[in-house]
């Protein structure tokens, strides 16, 4: 048995109307800080994650570059001072 209401037929509406206006809302809320948030990392001038990993390998490729100089000057150093503790080698033969 099913009556009509107009009353709360009219609620019924209502409810419906005022959930969906919610969700636009929220989606429209959403976007928005979306949008404000993505501006200001902009504006932060933040470097993309890619860009940001590209530069730590090349860092530590410089890192282990310069440890590699560090000891073959401080062998040709060695070498140097040898060369220099003994009296009859000229240091032009190394």
């Amino acid at each position: 048995m099913q009556t009509e209401n107009p009353l709360l037929d009219g609620l019924a509406r209502f409810f419906t109307d005022a959930a969906g206006a919610a969700q636009s809302v929220r989606t429209e809320l959403d976007t928005f800080m979306r949008q404000r948030l993505e501006r200001l990392v902009a504006d932060m001038d933040f470097v993309p994650r890619e860009e940001f990993e590209a530069v730590k390998a090349m860092a530590a490729k410089a890192r282990g570059e310069n440890d590699r100089l560090e000891a073959r000057i401080a062998a040709l150093e060695a070498r140097l001072d040898a060369a220099k503790s003994r009296p009859n080698d000229s240091p032009s033969k190394l």
